[in-house]
């Protein structure tokens, strides 16, 4: 099958599509043929080589964490899920670093897969596992209520998008940062307030916070506006001990931990018209393709997800 490998860790450059072996599914997993992919951040960074101290990844990679396909085949022990449907999942990471989904074909823990909204096409389907379900997680993390104060912070990146329309839906006063130009498309979203940047530091403005959603590594600014009892996670930092214990605030590190579930949950938000899916652009799966969709990611400019079409069907807006 075709698939994006890389043979060392690198620069974009690394980034080659070439022919590998179709991967074997277990009794527990399906085979997808993959239609769309996406690029989150994670991906450069894993290209980069800096998640080797989590995983011992072999020679050559494909890396990639959303999918949205068609199952192909399924295992012995899959009664769920049958050949032939559309499907969207965000699969386990492989331990050695071979079943990624920048390929034709993907082999899927069944309960990992959530069926495809049928208002959307399986390019938008793949912008949302990864990045969804990190927004959707991180808000239950952070307690968000009714009424309470939420700052997400990159509120124009790929979960900030998400984050800000989750929080709206719990009933949040939600405030973002983003640039200038960025403002009217995060208000679009619901955000309440937005603050720019380029202008200063959010503790120069907020104070009194219920929950911080850190997604730029601003640390002490977002544990300095939380009021007594509110909660900060970050996803793009390591906290020190120090930053953990602060008192009467709960500061924490947030990880995804993918499931069928929760995608289905987001499923229905998309069904019924309440949660928006932003692409920023569409990239084919050849080698110039995927440098380039992780180039446009790496610039950190992009208004919502990175598309990879992997498969062109006309079947995608089914």
């Amino acid at each position: 099958m075709k698939a994006a490998v890389i043979h060392q860790y690198g620069d974009s450059s690394q980034l080659e599509v070439s022919d590998i072996a179709v991967p074997a599914i277990k009794a527990d997993e399906v085979l997808v043929e993959n239609m769309a992919t996406s690029i989150n951040p994670i991906d450069y960074k894993a290209r980069q080589g800096l998640l080797q101290g989590m995983f011992q990844w072999q020679f050559p990679v494909v890396l990639g964490w959303d999918i949205a396909g068609r199952i192909i085949a399924v295992g012995d022990d899959v009664h769920d899920f049958h050949v032939g449907d559309a499907i969207f999942a965000r699969p386990d990471i492989d331990p050695i670093g071979k079943n990624g989904t920048y390929a034709e074909y993907t082999a899927v823990k069944a309960d990992k897969l959530a069926r495809k909204p049928d208002n959307i096409s399986f390019e938008a389907a793949a912008a949302v596992p990864l990045a969804g379900l990190t927004a959707l997680q991180i808000l239950r993390q952070l307690q968000v209520k009714a009424g309470q104060k939420v700052l997400i912070q990159a509120g124009a990146g790929g979960v900030g998008i998400y984050a800000i329309q989750l929080a709206k839906k719990l009933g949040a006063y939600v405030a973002t940062t983003a640039s200038q130009s960025n403002r009217d498309f995060v208000t679009s979203l619901g955000a309440d307030r937005v603050i720019d940047y380029h202008q200063g530091t959010i503790a120069e403005v907020l104070s009194d916070y219920d929950a911080v959603f850190d997604m730029v590594g601003d640390i002490d600014n977002g544990i300095a506006i939380l009021k007594p009892g509110g909660h900060f996670v970050t996803i793009s930092a390591t906290l020190t001990e120090a930053q953990k214990q602060t008192a009467n605030k709960t500061v924490s590190e947030g990880w995804l931990e993918t499931n069928g579930q929760d995608l289905a949950i987001l499923a229905d938000a998309i069904t019924d018209g309440t949660l928006e899916i932003v692409v920023d652009s569409v990239y084919p799966l050849t080698t110039d393709g995927i440098r380039a969709a992780h180039e446009r990611s790496e610039t950190h400019h992009a208004r919502g997800k990175i598309v990879v079409k992997v498969k062109v069907t006309e079947l995608e807006g089914e």
